[in-house]
């Protein structure tokens, strides 16, 4: 796939997830995996879907416009089931107790899809390989060019010969690429309080003394203190000051040999930095262990000044506070410097989809689950589950989708996004939708309002300013996982996140650099050097991720 390169002019196409119960499959059909539904062609079938994306939710019952229109294309009803807290221990749940959808759809990256990767080799997910190519748009998305070379050869290829994965919204082309601009953000009101200037803020010197000063101002909200820093659920994702520090996760050692970055200094440096931050009362402390509703009412409070996450989150989050509270919209900081890369570089944005979709063995009717996708993932689907019922939500306008008046308006006076999704609409089937194409084939984000589009549009142009380049080289975190270490090293190496953590709230410096001392001894007693030797054999003279920022 070659790397593209080009200007961020790329629209948004919604806020990404949406919270809920799994609901398994359980009973209601043969269970046997190989078709035989309740009808003939699917018809009468309903299928279970999980959607394990945190934070999300659908409507207040199963039948909207939106299913209803499925239905009557392909015969067969669907039921979505939403997943609370880690999308992980979702994944492994289920598979332990066999509490398991029809269809399982949840992000194509890191422990989820470990998790996926061990269900098939467990042969608790349905073989598509003598399937998949009766159905073309399903085919088409998990061809080889269409896919990042490192995941494809360790997923989307085939694990042990078959395959047993769809994959979901990599970009069709460059202009449907979709950078969520992560970053920092600043309600506007705040920095004019303390006297910074958002965009003077460059270093992280900058960000440590911009935060400081709020933290200095002794800012109140209804009287409760205003916390200079904060984030969302479980701490998402305050973390990515890490790209102050490092460029990624695993990092030239010097004499062209890579490591992760977990054992550098570099990381040393990010994580006592992030200490400084929660001695200093400069990071919310909570923040690692809230809910997103306890998130989203601390600022619809205005309690947090400083937001860590992608742009779309802050603004629907903050909609409420900034609509009672002219001129206290978030701004970006920045843009910061990244760790490597030079001032005038493209922002490298790791875009690897965002679904891996399988049918799991407990399926009732696999030919209905594949029709039901092929049709999703056709352009009819797309536009369908992403704009509603044409001719009744939106209509074509020299070809392109155009919302209608009357639904945009009552989607813009919704704040809770609720009106839109009993409509059927970002209830998760955009996850199971194929290719990205929301402007190739759409008309980019037809629902945003246009201080929305204006503020997003701003963002970009600061945020980006020489533009985007999408990554498209191989990623040492995919190779290693097909290390014949990896399933010794795996436990080891999954515990760096709850170490970092641990380690901010360390009673030292040395305390923090103890416990993630300690850890380190660990992988290397499980095999990490074996693995690292393995990924550096496998990745000998191909292009490896040097920079990349979250997309």
């Amino acid at each position: 796939m070659a790397k593209l390169r080009l200007k961020a002019v790329c629209s948004l196409m919604g806020v990404m997830m949406l919270t809920g119960l799994l609901y398994g499959c359980g009973g209601g059909g043969s269970g046997s995996g190989d078709g035989g539904g309740d009808a003939a062609d699917g018809k009468g079938t309903t299928l279970t879907i999980l959607n394990n994306w945190n934070g999300s939710s659908g409507p207040d019952t199963d039948t909207t416009p939106v299913t209803q229109a499925i239905e009557e294309k392909t015969g067969i009803k669907i039921k979505i089931d939403y997943t609370k807290g880690s999308e992980v221990e979702k994944v492994n749940t289920i598979f332990t107790t066999q509490d398991l959808p029809d269809i399982y759809t949840g992000p194509a990256w890191g422990g989820e899809l470990d998790g996926i990767i061990k269900a098939a080799k467990e042969g608790q997910l349905v073989d598509l390989t003598d399937k998949i190519d009766k159905y073309p748009n399903l085919a088409k998305a998990i061809a080889k060019e269409n896919v990042p070379p490192a995941l494809y050869e360790k997923a989307i290829g085939g694990i042990g010969g078959k395959k047993y994965m769809m994959y979901q919204n990599q970009p069709a082309t460059g202009n449907d690429v979709n950078d969520w601009l992560y970053g920092f953000y600043v309600r506007k009101d705040i920095a004019a309080k303390v006297g910074v200037d958002p965009q003077s803020v460059k270093t992280k010197e900058d960000l440590y003394q911009f935060l400081k000063k709020i933290k200095d101002a002794n800012l109140t909200e209804n009287g409760m203190p205003v916390m200079p820093l904060g984030g969302f659920h479980e701490g998402w994702a305050v973390g990515i000051g890490n790209t102050l520090f490092y460029g990624t996760s695993y990092v030239d050692k010097g004499d062209g040999s890579l490591e992760n970055v977990f054992f550098t200094k570099a990381y040393e440096d990010y994580t006592l930095y992030y200490r400084k931050l929660i001695t200093e009362g400069l990071l919310d402390p909570e923040v690692f262990t809230q809910t997103d509703p306890i998130a989203n009412e601390k600022i619809k409070q205005g309690r947090i000044a400083v937001l860590a996450a992608h742009y779309p989150a802050i603004l629907d989050a903050s909609k409420d506070y900034v609509k009672s509270h002219p001129g206290s919209n978030y701004v970006p900081v920045g843009p910061l410097e990244r760790a490597g890369a030079e001032p005038n570089r493209p922002v490298d944005l790791s875009i690897q989809g965002n679904n891996v979709t399988v049918i799991t063995k407990k399926c009732k009717d696999v030919d209905a689950a594949l029709k039901l996708l092929d049709f999703l993932a056709s352009d009819e689907g797309f536009l369908l589950v992403h704009y509603g019922v044409e001719g009744v939500h939106w209509e074509k306008v020299n070809g392109k989708p155009v919302a209608k008046k009357e639904w945009f308006d009552k989607f813009y006076e919704d704040t809770t996004g609720k009106v839109k999704r009993n409509e059927g609409i970002t209830i998760g089937l955009e996850n199971i939708t194929g290719m990205d194409r929301i402007n190739s084939v759409g008309g980019g984000d037809i629902w945003a309002d246009q201080d929305r589009l204006a503020a997003m549009d701003n963002a970009r142009k600061i945020l980006r300013p020489n533009g985007i380049s999408v990554i498209s080289a191989y990623n040492p975190g995919d190779v290693i996982t097909k290390s014949p270490d990896w399933e010794t090293l795996k436990p080891s190496m999954d515990q760096m996140g709850d170490v970092w953590k641990q380690a901010i709230f360390a009673k030292s410096d040395d305390a923090a650099l103890k416990v993630i001392n300690d850890l380190r001894d660990q992988i290397k007693k499980t095999g990490y050097d074996a693995a690292m030797q393995y990924v550096n054999e496998q990745l000998k003279g191909k292009e490896v991720v040097k920079l990349a920022m979250p997309n």
